[in-house]
């Protein structure tokens, strides 16, 4: 039986700037031009979004803490693999919360797009067990100004500075986890006050469902 590729899952799977010359995405919708993710060293922008309790979070009340931003779909299947089949973002999650990270989920799915909605993303937390925030990004203005393309797409800020973008690990399929996890890494770097190494990957997934 042949291997399905990750470009064949759902129609709409991305390996980010995996294709030379290829700035975006296109699937049976266009998706809108996203900038080129947040270069490492950047200063992170600042935002206000409402979690799915209704609850208002701003990047900046957290500027002296290290913060991971999770781009979330709850119906991609690479957020699936990483969230159901291993366990990987929960896990490192928990490793994170451990040192005192904050961790943020964020969805830019636009309305009538796969993922999007108040009551799906209440669902998916029960049902993939996050105690953590899922921020909705309807206007997808803030994934926008991340520059994420891929759901996940990971991104580190320590104290208001990017110090690392791209994806949760080095196996970009939907089957099992990779050999090195990124996200942990450059935590266990930062909390031994060292540089983060690699402090840029090529991020994987699902396409984040902006508005056409």
């Amino acid at each position: 039986m042949t291997r399905l590729t990750p470009y064949f899952l759902c129609g709409v799977i991305i390996m980010a700037s995996s294709i030379p010359g290829s700035a975006q995405s296109k699937d049976a919708t266009q998706t809108p031009a996203v900038q080129t993710p947040l270069q490492v060293g950047a200063k992170a922008p600042d935002f206000e979004l409402k979690d799915i309790q209704g609850k208002t979070y701003k990047l900046s009340q957290f500027a002296d803490k290290t913060v991971v931003l999770e781009w979330f779909n709850p119906d991609c299947p690479f957020v699936k693999k990483h969230h159901q089949l291993t366990h990987s973002m929960i896990d490192t999650q928990a490793f994170a919360a451990k040192q005192g990270v904050v961790w943020l989920a964020i969805n830019s799915a636009a309305p009538g797009k796969q993922g999007n909605g108040l009551e799906r993303n209440k669902a998916a937390a029960t049902e993939y067990k996050m105690d953590y925030p899922i921020l909705l990004d309807e206007s997808g203005a803030v994934g926008k100004e991340y520059g994420a393309k891929t759901t996940p797409h990971m991104f580190v800020i320590s104290k208001g500075t990017v110090v690392y973008e791209g994806a949760i690990d080095d196996r970009p399929d939907t089957e099992a986890p990779g050999k090195l996890n990124y996200v942990r890494a450059a935590l266990m770097q930062l909390s031994g006050g060292k540089t983060v190494e690699p402090a840029q990957t090529k991020p994987y997934g699902c396409s984040v469902k902006y508005a056409s």
